[in-house]
C-alpha cells in the first residue's frame, strides 16, 4: 500500500507565496507522474501542474509563470511553489501519484492524498 500526504497549505494574502509538499511512502518501487489538482467550492477538480519522472512539467494556463512544480525522487516528494497568489487560487489542493509497487512492479496505480486547503484573501 502507498500513502500520499500533502502539506503546506494555509491562509495567505493576495500576492503572497506558499509551498506545498506531497510525500509518498509505503510499497514504492517507482513513482512515475506526480500531479497537483485543485478543487474550489462549487467547481470541478482541475489539473494544475504535472511532472514526469524525468522532470518534465506542464501547467494549466492560469498558473503559468506563477507556480513551479518540482520533485525530489530520492525523497519520493513533489513540491508546488506558488507565487503571486490570487484569490481565484483558493481551493483544496490534491496530489496524486502514479506508482508501481515492489509487490506488482509491472502495474501502475494512482494514489491520492487527502488534500490541503489554500486560501488567498486579504
Amino acid at each position: 500500500q502507498v500513502q500520499v500526504v500533502e502539506s503546506g497549505g494555509g491562509l495567505v494574502q493576495p500576492g503572497g507565496s506558499l509551498r506545498l509538499s506531497c510525500a509518498a511512502s509505503g510499497d514504492i518501487f517507482r513513482i512515475y507522474a506526480m500531479n497537483w489538482y485543485r478543487q474550489a467550492p462549487g467547481k470541478q477538480r482541475e489539473l494544475v501542474a504535472a511532472i514526469t519522472s524525468g522532470g518534465s512539467t506542464n501547467y494549466v494556463d492560469s498558473v503559468k509563470g506563477r507556480f513551479t512544480h518540482s520533485r525530489d525522487n530520492a525523497k519520493n516528494t513533489a513540491y508546488l511553489q506558488m507565487n503571486s497568489l490570487k484569490p481565484e487560487d483558493t481551493a483544496v489542493y490534491y496530489c496524486n501519484t502514479e506508482v508501481a509497487s515492489y509487490a506488482s512492479p509491472l502495474r501502475r496505480y494512482i494514489y491520492w492524498g487527502q488534500g490541503t486547503q489554500v486560501t488567498v484573501s486579504s
